[in-house]
């Protein structure tokens, strides 16, 4: 089992690199303040996990700076995971608001919605 794990991480990782998104293009001012917001983000991930490549797809169509945590190879990332949502279960996404509280989200598909509904830029007709 260890050397199927193995072999499909591998197969993640060569996909990741062939097949990873353009990102999006903004201004040089759109794009700093979008970084700035992405300052209170953090992902944390396994690196060979095809729902948090899932992810970090989504974040680079969007051309979002968020720093990643490898909870796996990482024992102070995994207890930062732990002790802050509760759960050792990848992807999560950090969320920490203007007053410092914490949001922890689970579940590829809500963190992407998440990211589309506070990042895309409306488009103009």
């Amino acid at each position: 089992m260890a050397v199927i794990r193995w072999f499909l991480g591998i197969l993640i990782l060569s996909y990741e690199k062939v097949a990873s998104p353009k990102g999006v293009q903004r201004s040089s001012e759109q794009q700093v303040a979008i970084d700035e917001a992405t300052k209170s983000l953090t992902l944390y991930q396994y690196k060979a996990c095809p729902f948090c490549l899932k992810v970090r797809f989504a974040m680079k169509r969007q051309s979002l700076a968020i720093e990643t945590k490898d909870a796996k190879r990482s024992e102070l990332a995994r207890a930062e995971l732990l002790a802050g949502g509760g759960l050792l279960k990848v992807p999560c996404l950090k969320i920490v608001d203007n007053q410092g509280a914490e949001t922890w989200m689970y579940e590829s598909s809500d963190i992407i919605s998440y990211l589309n509904q506070r990042f895309d830029a409306p488009v103009a007709v």
